[in-house]
Formats: structure tokens, sequence, C-alpha cells
């Protein structure tokens, strides 16, 4: 991204502040999103920790249809669950996180 010069911005959200994650004492990790600083497309996502493989398929559908992180973020996440982390993460984009 740097390299591009594309401006971007950064949510990042840890899987310690999960309730799902410290019921499963898995709270090492966490969700990243790069979104564009302009348009808030998705750009890319790192997840680092449990079950990320099954967390990443959200993000990936989002950016398939050039998604915004407020997408994924307005969108309902059921409680307790580990999902809850990648829009917390998503929010974060737009400095909203909720559990944070």
């Amino acid at each position: 991204m740097k390299a591009s010069g594309r401006a971007y911005k950064i949510g990042k959200f840890p899987f310690s502040a999960n309730g799902r994650a410290r019921t499963m004492a898995e709270t090492q990790g966490f969700v990243k999103f790069v979104a564009d600083a302009v348009t808030d497309e998705i750009l890319g996502c790192h997840i680092i920790g449990a079950n990320a493989a099954d967390l990443l398929q959200e993000v990936v559908l989002a950016m398939e249809f050039r998604g915004a992180s407020e997408d994924v973020g307005i969108t309902v996440h059921p409680h307790p669950t580990l999902s809850e982390a990648v829009k917390e993460a998503a929010l974060a984009v737009l400095g909203r996180p909720i559990h944070w």
C-alpha cells in the first residue's frame, strides 16, 4: 500500500477484547482491516488467531463486491462469536469500535 502512494486507513481489534475468544482461552491474535482513506473500500484484511480461516470468508465476499469497511461494520454479527472481532475491526477503521 505504501509503495502505491494510495492513502489508506487501518482498523484493528484484538481477540483479547472479544468475549468468545476469552471464554475459549484463545485471546492471542487480532483482526486488522486496511481500507481506502477516501472511499472506505476494503483493500485487505489480516486475521491472526483462532478460526482465522473461517472468519476471513466474510471479508473476501465483501471485497469481491468492492465493499467498504462500513458495510461489514453495520452488518449484524451474532453475540457472542469470534465474528464480532471482524465487525469491531471494520468499525475501528471508522473510529467507531463498540467494545474497545
